[in-house]
C-alpha cells in the first residue's frame, strides 16, 4: 500500500506490491473495518493514489501520469470506457447540440480532439496497458464503433489478441428523434487479451454471448455518479465477474463516476481508478467510501 501511495517522483518498483501483507489484508474470518472519511482529494498530477480501503485506490489525474507508477506486469483486466472523441465530428455533422441536454459529452470539451491526436494518445495509453497487464490479462474498452478498426489496429501493435467487438442493449433508451431515425439503444465493446490468445473467462462451462443486454442506469444511480456517460454497475460487473478472478487486481484509468469500482467492490476484487476531472472524481470518492 504504501509504494502506491508514494509520490510519482523517485518511485521505486516493489515486487510485493500487490502482496496482500503489504495491503493489511484481513485474515480470513477477520474484517478490517472501513474509514467513514473520505480523505480529501489529491489533484496535483504527481500525487499519490488514495488508500479508500484495503482494496479500493484512487487518483485524480492524467492516466498516463498515474499509471506510470503502477509496476509491470501487476493487474489482472482493464475495465475502462474513455472518452468517443465524437464531440468535433458530431458539431461537423451539424448535430443540434442546443437541444441536447445540458450534460451531454459533446459539450464540455474533453471530447473534441483531432483524429490523429486521438490516434497518438491512444496508442500510448494502450502502450500502458500493455505493460502494466499481466501475460494473459484482459482488457474491455468501450468505444464508438466507427473507431472500432482503429483500435484494433492500435491494440495489435501494442501486443494486444484482438478476440472480439461486442454489444451492450440498452432497454430502456432515451426515444429521442425517434419519428426521424433510428434510436440510439446501443453501445459497443472491444475485447483483447495481453500478449497471448486466451485469459480468464470464468463461464462456468455456460456459453457466453457478446450480446449484454440491461437497462441504463436508474435515477439513483445517476445521482450518486451524475456522469453524462455513466455506465450501469450491473454492465460493469459482468465483465468483472467473468475476465478476473477473486484475487485479482481491476484497472480503470477512465474511472468517470466510479462504476467499476463498485462493481469489484461487489465482487471482493482489488480497484485501482483514476479520473482526470476533480468534479467527477470527487463524486466516485462518495460512491466508493
Amino acid at each position: 500500500m504504501q509504494a502506491l501511495c508514494e509520490p510519482l517522483l523517485g518511485y521505486q518498483y516493489t515486487p510485493s506490491l500487490f502482496d496482500s501483507a503489504d495491503f493489511g489484508m484481513p485474515v480470513q474470518g477477520v474484517e478490517i473495518p472501513i474509514s467513514e472519511e473520505i480523505p480529501h482529494p489529491i489533484v496535483p498530477e504527481d500525487g499519490p493514489f488514495i488508500a479508500l480501503n484495503p482494496l479500493t485506490f484512487v487518483a485524480n489525474g492524467d492516466c498516463l501520469t498515474k499509471m506510470s507508477v503502477i509496476p509491470d506486469n501487476s493487474v489482472d483486466l482493464i475495465l475502462t470506457d474513455p472518452p468517443y472523441n465524437l464531440g468535433l465530428f458530431m458539431k461537423k455533422r451539424g448535430t443540434n447540440l442546443k437541444k441536447l441536454r445540458a450534460n451531454h459529452f459533446s459539450g464540455k470539451g474533453w471530447d473534441d480532439l483531432d483524429f490523429e491526436e486521438w490516434t497518438k494518445q491512444m496508442d500510448i495509453f494502450l502502450s500502458e496497458c500493455h505493460r502494466v497487464l499481466k501475460k494473459r490479462g484482459n482488457l474491455i474498452i468501450f468505444m464508438s464503433i466507427i473507431k472500432a478498426e482503429t483500435l484494433i489496429s492500435l491494440a495489435e501493435k501494442n501486443h494486444f489478441y484482438y478476440k472480439t467487438v461486442g454489444i451492450w442493449h440498452k432497454t430502456n433508451p432515451m426515444p429521442r428523434n425517434m419519428n426521424l431515425h433510428f434510436i440510439n439503444s446501443t453501445e459497443s465493446w472491444l475485447y483483447f487479451v495481453n500478449d497471448a490468445t486466451t485469459g480468464v473467462f470464468n463461464n462456468g462451462g455456460k456459453p457466453i454471448h457478446d450480446f449484454i443486454e440491461t437497462s441504463s442506469i436508474s435515477a439513483k444511480e445517476h445521482k450518486n455518479g451524475n456522469h453524462p456517460t455513466q455506465k450501469p454497475v450491473a454492465l460493469m460487473k459482468h465483465f468483472v465477474d467473468l475476465l478476473s478472478n477473486s484475487d485479482g487486481v481491476v484497472l480503470d484509468p477512465f474511472m468517470g463516476s466510479g462504476s467499476t469500482g463498485v462493481a469489484c467492490a461487489d465482487s471482493n476484487r482489488m480497484f485501482l481508478g483514476i479520473e482526470l476531472s476533480e468534479e467527477y472524481f470527487n463524486n466516485a470518492l462518495t460512491r466508493l467510501k
